[in-house]
């Protein structure tokens, strides 16, 4: 519970693991219920504080231009602000027509955004922060999976735009423990080594110790190599 003012709100935040908060929701690409118009692919939910802001522009801009990218890893974009759809629709307009950043130009936003004046989804979702903002949401992030669950967050202040080469890098990792049964260590990238998870039992630990393959630096400690081509081949779409 935070208290702002002389009344208070609630700020329900989603768990890791949590089924993503079910909704159903007017865009710029149509009406769209969610998560089950998603089911069967990864989806990144993602909240700006406003139309015709510049950072969000800046964000925008480069989701779009990082698009087709996101949808080879079978993942689809969805952006929400509490603005309305005609203010959204006039914004990606301008956007298209007349934004320039860092070389991109005649920007299309095509993936759905959507009107939140009611801030309904942005409750269900925790990207109202009362110590914040009251009327705007905060840079919320949500990777969701093709199940449906929620992966993971990143939750970002008002005043600072987020890193996408590190959202992406986020997505292709998760899959890469899911399809390989591996985790990821700080700062890996395809190519990298992989972590062994660590052993249940005495003689796993040994056994590992002994394997040529893996890379034990004590037992708890396991890397083995993961090739890059095969993790692409893997979490990419042909």
């Amino acid at each position: 519970m935070m208290e702002t003012g002389h009344e208070e709100q609630m700020v329900s935040l989603p768990r890791i693991g949590d089924p993503a908060p079910e909704f159903k929701a007017v865009t710029t690409q149509g009406d769209i219920n969610f998560p089950t118009d998603y089911r069967g692919s990864w989806v990144i939910l993602f909240s700006h504080p406003a139309d015709f802001t510049p950072v969000c522009t800046s964000e925008f801009m480069t989701f779009a231009h990082m698009e087709d990218k996101f949808h080879k890893a079978n993942c689809k974009l969805v952006g929400l602000s509490v603005d309305g759809l005609y203010s959204h629709i006039a914004w990606l307009r301008t956007i298209k027509e007349k934004i320039e950043y860092k070389g991109m130009k005649d920007i299309e936003v095509t993936f759905p955004l959507i009107e939140d004046i009611t801030m309904n989804v942005a409750k269900k979702y925790g990207m109202i922060q009362p110590n914040e903002d009251t009327t705007k949401a905060v840079r919320a992030v949500f990777f969701i999976d093709p199940a449906g669950i929620i992966r993971a967050m990143v939750y970002y202040p008002l005043s600072l735009g987020r890193n996408f080469d590190e959202l992406y890098r986020a997505l292709i990792a998760m899959q890469t423990a899911d399809e390989f049964g591996v985790a990821t260590p700080a700062d890996w990238r395809p190519g990298d080594d992989v972590i062994i998870g660590p052993a249940g039992s005495c003689g796993t630990a040994k056994e590992r110790m002994e394997d040529s393959d893996i890379d034990c630096k004590d037992w708890f400690f396991c890397t083995k190599k993961l090739d890059k081509d095969l993790v692409l081949s893997k979490v990419l779409k042909k």
